[in-house]
């Protein structure tokens, strides 16, 4: 949809991450061109080779609508390995400083479905209520949606009105492909990016006052064959907590540079799809790390 759309650093995720395997046989090369039209050799799209390593250079707009601020940072993302979690494997990433919110790994499952999120490190409360959850769905269509989660009266594990009893949350997030075109970052041009966005919506119930306050984080990122994450675009509004006014965040990370290793023998795995990862399976400071640790900006 971390940001996660797959990391999308996908969200989408969002997220939306980067994962790679052999070209399944059933995928014909053919070009998106309309809705319904599969893009040819979804997995190539999303390499998760160990070692591979993604450099971006990163840009984030924050304040009220008055007072934009903006800062520059980098960030660096790496495959480390596997490990289990939740008796499952899953593959690690590692990013220095994804959205600028500092050190995190990300950590996700390829399977013949799609890849799905198992959470970060470190995480949230509600993004524990919230995973396993699916980013990305094999083969990719154009046009293509699906839901993420839809989970009710969540546990929002933070006490914002400070009347000692933690907010509850429905969640709900969603992924869509919205086609392929060029885009340009510092690493290059490239013609046939996949475009996803990933949107997911909070509704926080505040126990003290009996109001809800709805929050948005829209995440768009660009996908290359062979590469992975290019680009994304990350966008929140955090509605008025503690002052009267919302609170603009804007994050841009673009590709500088990257080492990807061709897929291998070893990542020639066709697992059965993972159980359970639909829906309902599964202040201004502390609602910033809900949704940084979303892992919505699938992929790194």
């Amino acid at each position: 949809m971390k940001s996660q759309v797959y990391r999308v650093h996908i969200l989408l995720v969002a997220g939306l991450a980067l994962f790679i395997s052999p070209v399944w046989a059933t995928e014909q090369g053919v070009r998106a061109t309309e809705d319904g039209t599969v893009i040819a050799h979804s997995q190539e799209y999303f390499p998760d080779h160990q070692g591979n390593r993604w450099q971006y250079r990163g840009e984030l707009a924050e304040g009220p609508l008055q007072t934009i601020k903006n800062k520059f940072f980098v960030n660096e993302s790496t495959v480390t390995g596997t490990r289990s979690l939740k008796g499952v494997s899953v593959t690690v990433f590692h990013d220095t400083n994804a959205g600028n919110h500092g050190p995190s790994d990300s950590f996700y499952r390829r399977d013949a479905a799609g890849i799905v999120y198992y959470g970060s490190a470190p995480g949230t409360p509600l993004e524990q209520q919230l995973v396993p959850y699916q980013i990305i769905r094999f083969p990719m269509k154009v046009g293509e949606s699906f839901q993420q989660f839809d989970r009710k009266n969540a546990d929002f594990g933070t006490d914002l009105d400070g009347d000692g009893l933690n907010e509850r949350v429905d969640a709900m997030g969603t992924v869509s492909v919205l086609g392929r075109e060029a885009v340009t970052v510092p690493a290059g041009t490239y013609q046939d990016a996949v475009k996803v966005e990933a949107r997911m919506t909070l509704r926080i119930k505040f126990s003290r006052a009996r109001r809800i306050a709805q929050w948005e984080d829209v995440i768009t990122a660009w996908f290359v064959r062979g590469v992975g994450l290019a680009k994304y675009i990350e966008r929140q509004e955090l509605p008025p907590l503690r002052t009267e006014r919302s609170i603009v965040t804007e994050i841009i990370e673009e590709l500088e540079s990257y080492d990807v290793k061709p897929p291998s023998a070893s990542l020639s795995r066709s697992e059965a799809p993972t159980q359970g990862v639909f829906t309902d399976d599964a202040g201004d400071h502390e609602l910033r790390q809900v949704i940084a640790s979303s892992g919505l900006r699938a992929g790194p």
